[in-house]
């Protein structure tokens, strides 16, 4: 049965490999001069004001795990979409149980007000 992974798991390996690979050939070869023009922040071409690490507002948080929740939920519709016909009426309820429950979620972060951009 674990015979069908291999392909899955040839390609895991050989993308970490390369990525690795990659970032090593460029810390090796790669140019090394740094200088205090380089290392100064880049702001689209203006001069940087302030530290640059700057306290983010909360909402930014809380719409990238808005984003992260609801391209779960995708995750999860589009396998369900292509066997819909295969799971019948129990596949149904269950995704729609599912489905209500992002609802649920999408409807209070919106009261919250989370989806409001200032």
């Amino acid at each position: 049965m674990l015979e069908t992974y291999l392909p899955l798991a040839i390609i895991l390996a050989l993308a970490v490999f390369m990525g690795f690979f990659v970032v090593l050939l460029g810390t090796i070869f790669g140019p090394r001069r740094p200088t205090q023009r380089k290392g100064a922040p880049y702001e689209s071409g203006m001069i940087p004001y302030g530290p640059g690490t700057r306290r983010m507002n909360v909402s930014y948080y809380l719409v990238a795990v808005l984003f992260i929740l609801f391209d779960i939920e995708i995750v999860f519709v589009l396998p369900w979409a292509v066997i819909f016909r295969e799971l019948g009426t129990p596949g149904l309820v269950v995704m729609g149980f599912f489905l209500v429950v992002l609802e649920i979620v999408f409807v209070y972060a919106w009261k919250k007000g989370a989806l409001e951009w200032e």
